[in-house]
């Protein structure tokens, strides 16, 4: 037992099926920080401020030694466990850990869904999300870009394309919750997107699977790009890979360095119909080519093909969340990772 003591229960959140009505037994949770770099800043004016009405100005001289590139990370352990592995959950640009763990409509993330059925889970916020803070513009980081609310709706496959926010009309069977109340609740976990900072996101990935061990990683967006990435340079560190949309892909002259990673490629649907997404989704079963042409296995699920429609972008998010994560669960079952 660690400093938390020992079995937890978490309360009942009476939502969902039966299994989610029940309590959940943790032997232990907690928070930490790993990666980050120093840099030291020289030359740099001081800055004079009032913080708060009634106070006294307060003088910050940036000049000196920042920490830059640490990561966040939140873990719940179960009691008992069941998979054979710790469950990583990495998220998509202009988003944070909050991906998994609440839908915008009040429904259990997968952070839930998995914990349920025995998964050590890990969530994180990436460098320069949440969390894990950001770093000074532009000494340090390039200026962050930010999203308005037309962007996700129109780019992540909500709506029916540009426009298609000002009249809020929605792809035939989308399953994401597109109430204006529940769009809202998603775009609230909207953040800032910092450039240039992939070196430092690998970085700190690499120290949370140092310190966690071999893990499975579950991986979203650009998440799964960085993912590829990050098991490139350290796939004695991966156990599987779950690759929900990747929005990019790895370097396919080291594509054998991933073929003893058990990997499965998952999209939604109207992806082929989509300009930007059928692109990013031949780029990304090219890479996986690759991979297999090496010895390696990538399981490539098109969930409309397996009876599983409707999926936007935000397929942890869609109302039909938890078929999907069975079929990640099921998955993950077959690669002997799950007993």
């Amino acid at each position: 037992m660690t400093k938390w003591g020992t079995a937890l229960v978490a309360a009942c959140l009476g939502l969902g099926s039966v299994a989610q009505a029940q309590p959940i037994t943790l032997e232990r949770f907690g928070s930490f920080h790993v990666g980050g770099r120093l840099v030291e800043l020289k030359d740099r004016p001081v800055r004079e401020y009032l913080p708060t009405a009634g106070s006294v100005p307060l003088r910050i001289d940036p000049n000196g030694v920042h920490t830059v590139g640490q990561m966040y990370a939140r873990f719940m352990v179960p009691a008992p466990q069941r998979g054979a592995a710790p469950m990583m959950l990495w998220h998509g640009a202009y988003l944070t850990g909050v991906t998994w763990e609440t839908t915008p409509d009040g429904r259990p993330g997968w952070d839930e869904f998995f914990l349920r059925r025995g998964w050590a889970t890990y969530v994180t916020d990436a460098v320069e999300r949440g969390r894990s803070g950001a770093a000074m513009v532009p000494e340090i980081y390039a200026p962050p870009l930010h999203l308005p609310a037309q962007n996700p709706w129109e780019r992540f496959r909500i709506g029916t394309g540009a426009g298609s926010y000002a009249t809020r009309s929605v792809l035939p069977g989308n399953q994401f919750p597109s109430e204006p109340e529940h769009y809202q609740a998603f775009m609230r976990q909207v953040v800032a997107r910092y450039l240039g900072t992939d070196d430092d996101v690998i970085a700190a990935y690499i120290a949370l699977l140092e310190r966690v061990g071999p893990s499975v990683v579950i991986a979203h967006s650009q998440g799964g790009a960085l993912a590829w990435q990050v098991a490139q340079r350290r796939p004695e560190l991966f156990r599987a890979l779950v690759l929900v949309e990747p929005a990019g892909i790895g370097d396919a002259a080291q594509a054998a360095r991933l073929k003893d990673v058990p990997q499965m490629l998952l999209y939604g649907d109207y992806v082929d119909q989509d300009p930007r997404w059928s692109v990013i989704r031949r780029n990304a079963r090219g890479f996986a080519a690759a991979i297999t042409a090496a010895g390696g296995k990538v399981e490539d699920v098109d969930l409309p093909s397996r009876g599983i429609p409707g999926n936007s972008h935000m397929v942890m998010m869609d109302r039909n969340s938890d078929q999907v994560a069975q079929a990640v669960q099921d998955w993950l079952a077959a690669q002997g990772l799950w007993r």
